[in-house]
């Protein structure tokens, strides 16, 4: 009979690796198709047994991530496994002037804030011109010394 509540049974995670494959692929739809057909289980059960190999997946995933970041020293509260709901807006009043940020620039600005933290913390202190400064700086006064020798010379 129908059983309402499928979690309620035991599930088998056990896949084979094209089904595997297909799912890593992201190709759940073929992946359930193929996995009923082959062990001539419903659609239902096909799904079921693919959500929980993709649960066990994610959480296999997400305690790596915690362990190379605990390793790191990056605290927990900082890394975010829904992307969705990691930044909160705040819908103060309205100000002609302000430009809201996207996600992305948010993102861009807490990552830009957390390296320059660490570099504070590890004593390192910004040079006055940038590198890449300075670079332009020497090329620009090799090119105006080349012109005014070409000048003296041929003017």
């Amino acid at each position: 009979m129908f059983n309402p509540d499928p979690i309620t049974k035991p599930v088998n995670t056990k896949l084979p690796k094209a089904i595997i494959t297909m799912i890593e692929k992201n190709n759940l739809v073929m992946a359930i198709k193929t996995l009923a057909a082959d062990e001539n289980i419903s659609m239902d059960e096909a799904k079921v047994r693919i959500d929980a190999y993709e649960t066990k997946l994610k959480i296999e995933q997400q305690q790596k991530l915690s362990t190379i970041a605990n390793k790191q020293g990056i605290p927990n509260q900082a890394i975010s496994f829904d992307r969705e709901q990691d930044i909160e807006e705040d819908s103060g009043p309205l100000v002609k002037n302000r430009v809201k940020s996207t996600k992305s620039e948010q993102g861009f600005k807490s990552l830009q804030a957390g390296v320059d933290s660490q570099l504070n913390d590890l004593g390192y202190k910004k040079p006055l011109l940038p590198y890449w400064l300075k670079r332009v700086l020497v090329i620009a006064i090799i090119m105006l010394g080349v012109f005014w020798i070409l000048w003296r010379v041929f003017g």
